[in-house]
């Protein structure tokens, strides 16, 4: 891991935000429970297909009450193309009950609350914090957090939640939001799993992964 982490995250978050500036949540929601809803189907999915499911899922229900209130099946077919379907399915119609029972037909705000909904775990309550309430509690850790955290050398195993650690003691709080949209934004348009473009890359200057610097 290179020596000065909060230095270089600031560097990378700085250099990226001017190539993204206008970066936001790649899922689309009008309101809270649709974001959950939509992290809820983004497991092992493409933010992409989850926005075609959800043009048509957000049609059919409204709102809370309609999800709680949903048949499982018709459900299940909507979201079938999301895998998993009948898992996704059923946390959403979950979620959504849990939320008229308990919280008064809102999403709640808090990250112990929304860990307690079914399908929820801390990257769905860190997007769903920090996207529809504005609250940094969390950095959400997807494949490509992963991946492009190791490529840079701020962190260097695989798992999310060793990694969220290692990057909020390191990414000033105010730009923990912000620093997954543009890590997720580097890795779907430039630094891509497969076939990187190395060349188009923004902070090639100084990803110790680039081959142009040291990765000490």
């Amino acid at each position: 891991m290179k020596k000065n982490n909060k230095e270089y995250a600031r560097r990378i978050i700085e250099i990226l935000s001017a190539q993204y500036p206008d970066i936001k949540c790649a899922l689309e929601y009008e309101h809270p429970f649709q974001l959950l809803a939509a992290v809820i189907l983004s497991a092992q999915c493409t933010d992409e297909r989850v926005n075609k499911i959800t043009k048509e899922l957000f049609k059919k229900y409204k709102t809370v009450k309609d999800y709680a209130l949903a048949d499982l099946a018709e459900l299940e077919d909507i979201v079938r193309p999301a895998g998993f379907f009948r898992n996704k399915a059923k946390n959403i119609i979950g979620s959504a009950k849990i939320i008229i029972e308990k919280y008064g037909g809102k999403v709640p705000e808090t990250m112990q609350e929304l860990l307690v909904l079914p399908g929820v775990a801390r990257k769905t309550a860190n997007v769903v914090l920090g996207n529809a309430f504005g609250k940094n509690e969390g950095i959400a850790v997807d494949t490509h957090v992963i991946r492009i955290s190791n490529l840079l050398k701020l962190a260097s195993n695989d798992d999310p939640v060793k990694i969220e650690k290692n990057l909020m003691a390191i990414v000033a709080r105010e730009h923990w939001t912000l620093f997954s949209h543009l890590i997720q934004t580097l890795g779907r348009r430039v630094c891509k799993a497969r076939n990187p473009d190395h060349a188009a890359c923004p902070i090639k200057d100084i990803c110790p992964s680039s081959g142009k610097i040291s990765a000490a």
